[in-house]
């Protein structure tokens, strides 16, 4: 294996967290968003990032990709709240799927993950330069 796999290794995987982290912010920002579509108000629905391992090469060197984006599964919250404006006759509105503290144990991992792809980049950058120093 050569030690510039282990840049596109790491590369991919950077990419794909740093996917996953953009839609995290996306589903905090708009926990409280709702959308207007086809005439009625609906909550924002939270998105999920799938990943999938890809072949870089045909030893079986595998990076990562982001598969899919998919919506959260989640059960929309109905909240009592007669004030709303957008409150039923009964007085509840919906609110998104959103649970931030899932969101944020979430961002830590991916922000976890991330660093340590960087970790090995630096260690694969000082493996290089080590490798470049040895006819000095």
């Amino acid at each position: 294996m050569s030690l510039f796999n282990i840049l596109n290794i790491a590369g991919s995987a950077m990419t794909a967290q740093s996917e996953k982290m953009n839609i995290i912010a996306t589903n905090l920002a708009n926990a409280e968003s709702i959308i207007h579509k086809n005439g009625k108000y609906y909550p924002y629905i939270g998105k999920k990032v799938l990943f999938e391992s890809y072949n870089l090469n045909e030893k079986g060197v595998a990076g990562v990709q982001v598969k899919k984006i998919i919506h959260k599964k989640n059960p929309i919250q109905m909240v009592y709240d007669p004030d709303n404006p957008l409150s039923n006759s009964k007085g509840y509105i919906l609110k998104s799927n959103i649970n931030p503290i899932t969101e944020t144990i979430e961002n830590i991992s991916a922000s976890r993950a991330y660093q340590a792809n960087i970790e090995v980049l630096k260690t694969a950058k000082n493996m290089i330069l080590k490798t470049l120093s040895i006819g000095e």
